[in-house]
């Protein structure tokens, strides 16, 4: 019995490759801006980059933010940062920019904060972080970052062949800059949430992209003789019902966290909408018609794990 409504196209007929110049150009741009912010602004550095105090609390009824500021702004600890989160109205988040003088300093700025705030305050969370623990977190997370899109390059090679190894790579690079560059140009917080964000989209693009890619070569098996063109539009639209379908699902996850999760996910919330969107459209648009310039051939499938042995000829 078929649906009475149907929510999506049964089929797809977009045509990826023949307008692949257009998607290069704003795929370019978005990466060359991205690429100036990044190195003119740079980022805004949470506390677990830029070092200082960060304090999580809960009054006993709502908090009134300008009032709180003023008082801890009397403190002359810097320019505090202040912000609710959740529905109620009484959680707040506290920022204290990281006091000179080392270990000692950060903690008499903490006594003085929570002081300041008195008893009606219950304080859930406390961290303090100094510059050189901030220095290392830092490189840790530019290494992570390295690292997930190197053995990522080195997966797709081995299980693919070299053409979608690279392809998969661009297509992630860009994935990973713009991503960055959302977050420098915004001036958005960026902290350790933001870079498992950032590792996440990465898994999520090379998903992507292998579900396309592995339509592809099984075209090229079924389909000997059809124009490498016209093969790659059709296994774009083969594979789009089912991205589309576990976009939107992901799409509704993140919007969930996006809403009620707070101060302390909204970084890791606007990156994973951003990766989801940037995600998908750089394993379509990006990484399978730059296939076309990879001299990729039917031929190079043989001698690949999971792949058919080619044809013998015959005499």
């Amino acid at each position: 019995m078929q649906p009475i409504l149907r929510y999506m196209p049964t089929e797809f007929k977009w045509d990826v490759v023949g307008t692949r110049f257009i998607w290069y150009v704003m795929t370019a741009i978005l990466i060359v801006v991205s690429i100036a912010s990044i190195s003119t602004k740079g980022f805004n550095f949470g506390i677990d980059f830029a070092g200082g105090i960060l304090m999580e609390a809960r009054a006993e009824k709502v908090v009134d933010l300008s009032l709180v500021r003023s008082e801890l702004n009397e403190l002359g600890l810097g320019e505090i940062n202040i912000t609710t989160f959740g529905d109620t109205g009484r959680d707040i988040m506290i920022r204290v920019p990281e006091q000179p003088g080392g270990d000692q300093a950060q903690n008499v700025a903490l006594k003085k904060v929570q002081g300041s705030l008195g008893a009606g305050y219950e304080f859930r969370r406390t961290e303090v972080v100094g510059p050189k623990v901030g220095a290392e977190l830092i490189i840790s997370g530019a290494l992570a970052v390295a690292l997930a899109v190197t053995a990522i390059a080195i997966y797709v090679w081995f299980r693919f062949e070299w053409q979608f190894a690279l392809g998969a790579c661009l297509a992630l690079c860009s994935d990973v800059i713009t991503t960055l560059g959302v977050f420098s140009l915004f001036e958005m917080n960026f902290d350790l949430t933001t870079v498992a964000a950032v590792l996440t989209i990465a898994g999520y693009s090379v998903n992507d992209s292998i579900v396309v890619y592995d339509r592809v070569r099984e075209m090229l098996r079924k389909y000997k003789k059809m124009p490498l063109p016209e093969l790659l539009n059709l296994s774009v639209n083969r594979v789009l019902p089912r991205t589309l379908l576990t976009v939107f699902t992901v799409f509704l996850t993140v919007i969930a966290l996006l809403v009620f999760g707070g101060e302390t996910l909204f970084g890791f919330s606007i990156a994973m909408l951003w990766g989801l969107f940037v995600g998908t459209f750089s394993s379509i648009r990006v990484g399978m018609p730059v296939l076309l310039y990879l001299d990729l051939r039917r031929d190079d499938l043989g001698g690949v794990p999971g792949s058919p042995m080619p044809e013998r000829k015959t005499a």
